[in-house]
């Protein structure tokens, strides 16, 4: 693991190099008075690596990406971020952290008085980037959730699925290292659903950037399993018998404040466990 993020003179945390485990979670217990919510949950998210997180409505999984935030602290274990821990992280530390994490979510969470471009700018105008640099790079970033021409457009002439890729692209826009999707598709049709899906296996298949991604769909994580983005077709394939494609992916089953799985597609098939194999049938 990489030395972590240290404060710079100018008291904001220097970029290292992104060590191998982006985020790691060791022991985490959490609970609100006498509701525990999360006991001694520990995984790790590996650099590129895609962790799609299920499990019932209530198991926590929300809650994961806010403690990775350091929106909560955990009663009890210790959080890793791009090799800082989180959990001992003053307020100011944790602002400079999360520049270098993307979050998507579940409503788009976009701002109803700004444009397009104004909503995708928004990180990049705070972090003092030139101008002339934020309109190309609001651009690309519209270009790859295809919504460019939309750039003037406010998010109340956007349909649902047009606002969560417009959230995917105010994600993306300062390349982070490290991707938060809180259930992208909830509330979407199934052909939108599939449409976002295809964007987040864009972006896994392109940029390989580390993500975690919370959903209740379980169609949307076979999905993202079984194919793979063409680049040369500029769109997702389902990955054929034989084929050799590398989609790091894996998953995270919670059950009653615990994790009960963490393993691959090919694991997560082959599990004798009553549970798993009810819940993904």
């Amino acid at each position: 693991m990489s030395t972590p993020l240290a404060p710079s003179p100018a008291g904001a945390l220097a970029v290292e190099p992104v060590p191998q485990k982006v985020i790691v979670f060791d022991n985490v217990s959490l609970a609100f008075e006498e509701n525990r919510v999360l006991e001694d949950v520990s995984f790790h998210l590996e650099h590129g690596e895609t962790k799609i997180m299920l499990g019932v409505a209530g198991t926590g999984k929300t809650l994961l990406l806010k403690l990775a935030l350091g929106l909560l602290k955990p009663d009890r274990g210790h959080i890793h971020v791009l090799g800082n821990d989180v959990t001992a992280m003053r307020e100011q530390e944790l602002f400079a952290l999360r520049r270098q994490i993307g979050m998507v979510f579940q409503e788009s969470a976009l701002f109803d008085s700004m444009t397009v471009k104004e909503n995708v700018a928004y990180r990049l105008i705070e972090e003092g980037t030139p101008e002339a640099d934020v309109e190309a790079r609001v651009r690309e970033a519209l270009r790859f959730v295809e919504l460019e021409r939309t750039i003037d457009m406010f998010p109340s002439e956007l349909s649902g699925g047009m606002r969560r890729r417009v959230a995917i692209a105010r994600a993306i826009i300062t390349r982070p290292d490290v991707l938060l999707y809180d259930s992208p598709t909830a509330g979407l049709d199934p052909i939108t659903s599939t449409t976002i899906i295809e964007l987040v296996v864009k972006q896994r298949d392109v940029y390989h950037t580390s993500a975690l991604l919370v959903t209740h769909r379980l169609q949307d994580a076979f999905i993202m399993a079984s194919h793979y983005f063409d680049k040369q077709a500029n769109r997702m394939r389902p990955i054929e018998k034989g084929q050799q494609v590398e989609a790091n992916i894996s998953f995270l089953i919670l059950k009653e404040a615990r994790v009960i799985f963490d393993g691959t597609a090919a694991e997560l098939a082959r599990s004798r466990d009553e549970y798993i194999r009810e819940y993904i049938s």
